[in-house]
């Protein structure tokens, strides 16, 4: 008999706790993403969230995130299918597509540091918004795709 990890398991069938620790603590979800009006594409900033604390890739208001920021996408097993903004690396998306979760996850290498060490995370390049001096110019710190 295999014994298999809750993260193997269907997204429709985990509890709230273990979708949460599906998140692998990047913090790309919490870039601002600007969207092309005439084509929908979607594209990521290196400005982060007036939220994310930028050095641990964590929302210092998590449990009221959307209420905090409006603007804030909620990942939740409704919505996931929709979201495919989010980056190729990204947990909730891999999961969705009935992926396995990469070597570097802190699920599968037992240390939330792990995702820094393997360049996931947007602590290297992240600015935060405080650090922008008009939002409204946001196009000029557009990146590469995550």
């Amino acid at each position: 008999m295999t014994i298999r990890s809750f993260w193997q398991l269907p997204l429709a069938q985990l509890t709230a706790t273990e979708w949460e620790q599906l998140c692998d603590g990047c913090g790309r979800c919490c870039l601002h993403k600007l969207e092309d009006e005439d084509s929908g594409e979607v594209y990521y900033t290196r400005v982060a969230c007036a939220r994310l604390d930028i050095d641990t890739c964590r929302c210092t208001a998590y449990a009221a995130r959307a209420q905090a920021e409006p603007e804030c996408a909620v990942i939740t097993p409704a919505n996931i299918a929709a979201l495919d903004y989010l980056p190729e690396s990204c947990a909730y998306r891999l999961r969705h597509a009935g992926l396995p979760l990469p070597p570097w996850h802190p699920l599968l290498s037992g240390d939330a540091r792990s995702v820094h060490r393997a360049g996931i995370s947007v602590r290297s390049y992240a600015l935060p918004l405080s650090a922008v001096p008009d939002p409204d110019d946001l196009e000029d710190f557009i990146i590469d795709p995550p």
